[in-house]
C-alpha cells in the first residue's frame, strides 16, 4: 500500500490571488474585487473583503462532493453460464492464469479480441441502461451476464482469483472491483461499470464511470475529465514510444484540476490472458515502465481518478478498494492495439 500523498491545492493566499491550482480562482478574486457575494459564483461562503477572504477557510477539493460511507450488501448465489460456453483457463484450476502469450498479436487474434470488446461494450450499454436510483448493483450484474451469455460469451471477471460475479460495479470512494450485491443505488451517486468478455479465446476489457440521477457538479466534472484523460492518454500511442508516456499526459492533466492519480492499479496487457505482464501506469513513471509499443500491441489503458488522495485500502472481502480518504474516484478504460499511426480501440460497441 502506498503513504504518499498527493500533492495538496495551493495556500489560501495563492488561491485568493490566483497564484495557486484551484480551480475557478479567476472568479473568487473577481467577487473579492467587487465585494460581491461569493456564492453568487457557486461558493457556499460571503465575501466581505479581502481580509475577510484571507481568514475563510476554504473548502478542499474532496468535500466539494459526498464523501463515501458505502457497506457490504448482501451477495446473491453465483449465476449459471452454460456449459456450451467456452471457460477461459484459470477456470481449471487454482492460483493466477498461466497463459504466456505475446502482447504483440497477428490481425486474425486483434480481430477475436474486437469481436470480444464489442460483447463486452454492449453488455456494458445494455446494463447502463438500467442504473438508476433504487436499482441494486446486482441486477446491473444479473443484466450483464445475461447479454454476455446470450451472445455465447464468458463473463470473464465471474470465478477469476475467487471473484464472485460476473462484472465489478465501484460506487462512489470505490476504485475499482467492487462486487455486485445487494446495495441500492441513490440519486447523487457515480457508479463505474467494469465489464470484460471472454470470446473465441480471448478477453475484451473495457469500463466506464456513469451517474446516478443528478449530481453535484464536481462528480460530474471528475467523470467527464477522468473519460478526458483516458482519450489523452491513448492519443498519445505510437509505435516507438515508451508506454510511460501514456502515463505522463494523463497524469499531467489530472493534475491541473488537483486530481489525485492512483498508482497501484494499472491498464495491461490483455488477450488470451485476462492480465499479461505488461503493465501501463496511469502517472509518470519514467523511467520505469519502459516497455516500448509495437504495431499488433494490446492492452488497456484505464486512468482511475480522486477528489483526494491516491492512497487506498482494501475491504476484508479481498477486493473492494476504496479511496483512503473516502473521496470520490471515477474510471474510463478501453482496450486497444497499436497500428502504424496511433491507435485502433477494441471495445467500442
Amino acid at each position: 500500500m502506498r503513504t504518499a500523498q498527493i500533492p495538496t491545492r495551493g495556500s489560501e493566499a495563492e488561491q485568493y490571488t490566483g497564484r495557486g491550482t484551484g480551480r475557478r480562482t479567476d472568479v473568487i478574486v473577481l467577487a473579492i474585487v467587487n465585494r460581491v457575494p461569493a456564492v453568487a459564483v457557486g461558493y457556499p461562503w460571503s465575501v466581505g473583503s479581502y481580509a475577510d477572504a484571507m481568514t475563510t477557510p476554504t473548502i478542499s477539493l474532496a468535500d466539494r462532493a459526498p464523501r463515501g460511507t458505502l457497506t457490504k450488501g448482501v451477495l446473491t448465489p453465483e449465476r449459471h453460464v452454460p456449459a456450451s460456453i467456452a471457460r477461459p483457463e484459470y477456470m481449471f484450476h487454482d492460483g493466477p492464469e498461466r497463459v504466456t502469450a505475446s502482447d504483440v498479436k497477428d490481425a486474425e487474434t486483434v480481430e477475436r479480441i474486437r469481436a470480444a470488446g464489442r460483447i463486452a461494450a454492449r453488455a456494458m450499454a445494455e446494463a447502463a441502461k438500467a442504473i438508476a436510483p433504487g436499482v441494486t448493483t446486482d441486477e446491473l450484474d444479473r443484466i450483464a451476464h445475461e447479454y454476455m451469455c446470450d451472445h455465447h460469451a464468458y463473463p470473464s471477471c465471474l470465478g477469476y482469483m475467487g471473484f464472485p460475479k460476473s462484472i465489478c460495479t465501484s460506487i462512489n470512494e470505490v476504485i475499482c472491483h467492487g462486487i455486485p450485491d445487494s446495495t441500492v443505488l441513490k440519486e447523487g451517486d457515480l457508479i463505474n461499470l467494469d465489464v470484460t468478455a471472454y470470446f473465441e479465446g480471448v478477453h475484451g476489457d473495457t469500463n466506464a464511470t456513469y451517474p446516478v440521477g443528478e449530481v453535484d457538479e464536481e462528480t460530474a466534472l471528475l467523470i467527464e475529465r477522468t473519460r478526458i484523460a483516458m482519450e489523452r492518454g491513448i492519443k498519445t500511442v505510437k509505435p516507438g514510444r515508451e508506454v510511460n508516456v501514456i502515463g505522463r499526459v494523463i497524469e499531467k492533466y489530472a493534475t491541473r484540476f488537483n486530481y489525485g492519480v492512483v498508482r497501484d492499479y494499472t491498464g495491461h496487457g490483455v488477450g488470451e490472458a485476462f492480465h499479461s505482464g505488461l503493465i501501463i501506469p496511469h502517472y509518470d513513471s519514467t523511467p520505469r515502465f519502459d516497455d516500448v509499443m509495437e504495431v499488433g500491441m494490446v492492452f488497456t489503458i484505464e486512468p482511475m481518478l480522486t477528489l483526494g488522495t491516491e492512497d487506498w485500502e482494501q475491504w476484508d472481502d479481498g477486493w473492494t478498494v476504496v479511496t483512503k480518504d473516502r473521496s470520490r474516484t471515477a474510471q474510463f478504460e478501453h482496450t486497444l492495439v497499436v497500428t502504424e499511426d496511433g491507435a485502433d480501440i477494441l471495445t467500442l460497441p
